[in-house]
């Protein structure tokens, strides 16, 4: 027979390496590990606890597919080894060690760190359906300035919270930053939902986008330090989507405006419910493993690995972060650094992305689309606003499912180009009626 051995990346152990069978890393970040064969010298070798002489074993190993039931645990599951004895007798063994079911979920806590970004939807787009109405009752219908105050201070907020979010989810940790955003959240809607002038109504504005810059900045970092590797992607991209479901919400609160036109501050009073329930939320999640593990809080981190991906994990992940924290000693770019040779193309291409993004006048849409469609002659103009909101939800979701298979390039080139189509058929269309 010809001699094998039982590859490990690069080493072999025994005889020389003819083939590399199996890759532990791969089977323990959950690759799919196909049938392979493995012809056994004379010599009697213990493999997984099992004796064997002369021997051929055959292992199958099978592997779902990677996707949100990747929470659970481990995606790869040993179904059988079949070992053929010296005597020529046949056995089907289960090798229980290599079996490693997870009994921890992320899922609740993304859910969570999700209201975050359903919050920063809403705000954006609570005002859109709501901005007549509240300018009749706070007298101002005429002053399209401070009607502009109003809507742009959300902005200024969130330019503001999203500087220091960074900061803040470093020195007092993900969780507590949640907790901490939550209370502007909620002030800022409890302001303007009960605003009698003008002043108020900006200040909430104002807090309001405080919150959201800075949940806008760690939900996604929350999002992907607890996921686990192999549906880290696929979670990271849910963030995205409920900022959409959040602006589709606030179109879709507005619908009773016509019969009701104070409903207005009964849609600012809603933001009020999920930044009380983020706080809470938050209070009983885990904290972000990774920034345990750098804060030096190790035992802390295993706890929160166990509640996230259950016990069994728990040394594989710390292994993984101490590595991960070893495995780089270059320095941090700090901001200059992004204007040198060596980031420039990137943050060019990055910054030019988002800003034709903005001037395709989403802002414009999101913020002002019932004005537009009633200025139009269109009677349900709230309506069709949320039918906005839901074509845009429903592009997420495609491009969400299409972005690991078609390609970000394809999918960017695909949709600048029908917004360029589109936005053509919109102007010949308004101009000729």
């Amino acid at each position: 027979m010809h001699s094998s051995t039982f590859g490990v990346k690069g080493a072999t152990l025994g005889v020389p390496k003819r083939r590399a069978l199996v890759d532990f890393v791969d089977f323990r970040n959950g690759s799919v590990l196909r049938r392979s064969t493995v012809s056994m010298a004379k010599n009697n070798t213990d493999l997984c606890g099992l004796r064997l002489g002369s021997a051929t074993m055959e292992t199958k190993l099978i592997s779902t597919s990677v996707g949100f039931g990747g929470v659970f645990g481990s995606s790869v599951k040993p179904r059988s080894v079949r070992v053929m004895a010296s005597d020529g007798n046949i056995e089907d063994v289960v090798p229980t060690t290599l079996q490693s079911r997870s009994s921890g979920t992320v899922l609740p806590y993304v859910g969570v760190a999700c209201l975050g970004a359903i919050l920063f939807g809403y705000h954006l787009g609570v005002v859109n359906g709501a901005l007549e109405y509240l300018a009749k009752d706070l007298g101002i219908t005429e002053n399209t300035v401070l009607q502009g105050w109003i809507v742009s201070t959300l902005l200024a907020g969130a330019t503001v919270g999203s500087f220091t979010g960074g900061s803040l989810a470093d020195k007092f940790g993900r969780t507590r930053t949640f907790q901490l955003a939550a209370i502007p959240l909620a002030i800022g809607a409890f302001l303007s939902a009960t605003a009698q002038s003008v002043q108020p109504m900006i200040i909430g504005r104002l807090l309001a986008g405080v919150g959201i810059g800075v949940t806008s900045a760690i939900v996604p970092l929350y999002i992907s330090e607890i996921s686990p590797t192999e549906v880290r992607g696929a979670l990271g991209s849910v963030n995205q989507l409920f900022i959409c479901i959040g602006i589709l919400l606030a179109l879709v609160a507005g619908l009773p405006l016509a019969g009701n036109p104070l409903w207005w501050r009964t849609m600012f009073g809603i933001a009020v419910v999920p930044s009380v329930l983020l706080a809470l939320g938050m209070a009983i999640s885990p904290e972000s493993p990774r920034w345990l593990f750098q804060q030096g809080k190790l035992a802390e981190a295993e706890k929160a690995i166990k509640t996230l991906y259950g016990k069994e994990r728990v040394a594989t992940v710390m292994l993984d972060l101490s590595t991960a924290s070893q495995g780089s000693s270059e320095p941090e770019a700090g901001w200059f650094d992004l204007f040198s040779s060596r980031y420039w193309k990137v943050v060019s291409v990055g910054a030019a992305l988002f800003l034709f993004q903005q001037l395709a006048g989403i802002n414009a849409v999101v913020y002002y689309s019932t004005s537009v469609f009633r200025s139009a002659g269109i009677a349900s103009d709230v309506a069709a606003s949320a039918l906005v909101g839901a074509s845009n939800v429903f592009g997420t979701a495609i491009a969400s499912s299409l972005m690991d298979k078609q390609g970000r390039k394809s999918l960017l080139i695909i949709s600048f180009s029908g917004m360029v189509i589109i936005t053509f058929i919109a102007h010949l269309f308004w101009t000729q009626s």
